[in-house]
């Protein structure tokens, strides 16, 4: 690509305009921007105990004005925005990271947003804070392997609107369904648009398997899938596109839900993290037309730590009634090769097999490039009410793991699946399989028998896995899976509780 053409095709107004890589962004470059295209206010933007975008208003008074706040930040109130912070001692700094500058496609006024990190009283980063634990865990990986760590998130939901009886889809059949059986077609493309102008980097979107009715309602399950990127950048960016599809539903008057489960019987929603590491800007990932040793281990990492990782990805009761045995959602600690049964999944490769497009349309050649770098590893556990940050710091802390274990390849050996693992030929195998957690309480404790693993290198500290344990135990839900079974209404009454999470 020349050097002076970064923004062709680009969707991000930023880019467009500055003709950089949002990481190049710089203090001056804002200025630019904000200045050439009379942006009339700029939204500091932070993530809250409660895992949600929060919101700074700064009108723009002057040039000096918004230098000023761009070179120094702002206060916020600790205590209000996380439990553990004591308002004896609440003030933090918010300073913005220039790279995340995206314009609000929602705001009534011309506004740039920027999302920020938070520091203490002494200028440091908050120790605390599950974005600075993030860099942590990445920052570790880095100087103890020499490899980085690319992530990317498939955000499923549901969309609830009010029935309109006109071309009904099937039951549970929702998988890639068009229009007009499929209703939000328009708004998912919409979503998509507004996700990738705010910087975020999209593979593709789709309906999924989920749509049922209840009462007067219709529910329907759609997914958008990104881009691998650098695992701090896939963390800002899924956490926009959630608060950029609820903002949407809001607009369109319906409702929307990023919730592990519904309802019984029907489709859940995960939010499972494909992952890559890389060497210079080369996958690691592959060996010929196989995965590598270094996946292998990798993926070690990941089943040694899946127990605890449900502490960061699957923060509810609702989380553990949709990680139930024989569906798509995972139980058995286990991998396999494009098999939907495990936890870990290799999915389908481009190794060797080019010529397809040939195959397809005649008159084209060939291609030369190699596409084997494409290929990722599949975490499939998580759920939308995931701690975002905190999960994707733990599945950085188990990568570097599995790198790090002395039996990490006999131990992947071991735990292969190269068929469904509910499938008669694999009922002696599936015996000698350890299982995900079944309930926050049972999750909490995993943490705390893993939590060495993440404290090491002072990535995660005591206090924060303390304070996980805590929030989780206080679900007090190992019967609960038990108990509501055949309760459809107190289930009801659940999701409703959690309708929101995350």
């Amino acid at each position: 690509m020349n050097e002076n053409s970064f923004s062709e095709l680009s969707p991000n107004p930023l880019i467009q305009h500055l003709n950089k890589p949002s990481k190049d962004f710089t203090k001056n470059d804002l200025i630019k921007f904000i200045k050439d295209n009379n942006i009339q206010m700029v939204n500091f933007r932070y993530v809250g105990g409660d895992n949600r975008l929060k919101t700074m208003n700064i009108m723009i008074n002057n040039l000096k004005h918004l230098d000023t706040v761009l070179s120094t930040g702002e206060r916020v109130d600790g205590s209000s925005l996380f439990s553990y912070i004591e308002a004896g001692s609440s003030d933090l700094y918010v300073i913005p990271r220039f790279r995340t500058a995206f314009v609000n496609p929602f705001s009534n006024i011309p506004t740039l947003d920027i999302l920020c990190s938070y520091f203490n009283k002494d200028g440091e980063p908050l120790a605390s804070s599950p974005e600075y634990i993030l860099h942590k865990a990445h920052n570790v990986l880095k100087e103890k392997t020499g490899l980085t760590f690319e992530t990317m998130g498939e955000l499923e939901y549901y969309i609830i609107s009010e029935k309109d009886g006109l071309f009904r889809a099937t039951d549970q059949k929702g998988y890639h369904e068009s229009s007009p059986y499929n209703k939000f077609e328009d708004f998912r493309t919409e979503a998509l648009q507004e996700i990738v102008r705010c910087g975020g980097l999209v593979k593709y979107a789709h309906s999924e398997v989920g749509n049922f009715s209840i009462n007067n309602l219709d529910y329907e399950q759609d997914e958008i899938e990104f881009l691998p990127v650098d695992v701090e950048e896939s963390a800002d960016q899924l956490l926009i596109a959630k608060w950029i599809l609820r903002s949407l539903a809001y607009k369109y008057g319906v409702n929307i839900t990023f919730a592990p489960k519904i309802t019984v019987g029907k489709a859940g929603s995960g939010m499972h993290i494909h992952t890559r590491l890389t060497k210079d800007g080369r996958s690691v990932m592959v060996n010929g037309c196989g995965i590598s040793d270094t996946a292998r281990k990798a993926i070690a990492g990941y089943l040694s730590l899946a127990p605890s990782l449900t502490a960061f990805g699957n923060t509810n009761p609702t989380s553990y009634f949709r990680l139930v045995p024989h569906q798509e959602a995972p139980t058995n600690i286990c991998w396999g090769d494009r098999n939907r049964s495990v936890l870990v999944r290799v999915p389908l490769g481009w190794c060797g097999i080019n010529d397809m497009i040939k195959k397809a349309n005649p008159l084209e050649s060939v291609p030369t490039e190699d596409f084997s770098d494409k290929q990722t590893v599949e975490f499939r556990a998580p759920d939308g009410s995931a701690d975002i940050y905190l999960l994707l710091a733990g599945l950085t802390v188990a990568a570097r793991h599995g790198l790090e274990m002395e039996n990490g390849l006999e131990y992947a050996n071991s735990t292969y699946a190269d068929t469904n693992i509910f499938s008669d030929e694999f009922k002696e195998k599936l015996k000698s399989l350890e299982t995900l957690p079944f309930s926050c309480w049972s999750s909490a404790e995993m943490l705390e028998k893993q939590a060495d693993i993440y404290k090491k290198y002072g990535v995660f500290s005591q206090n924060i896995i303390d304070g996980i344990v805590h929030n989780l135990k206080k679900f007090d839900d190992r019967e609960l899976r038990a108990k509501l079974k055949d309760n459809k209404d107190d289930m009801l009454a659940l999701v409703e509780k959690y309708f929101h999470c995350g």
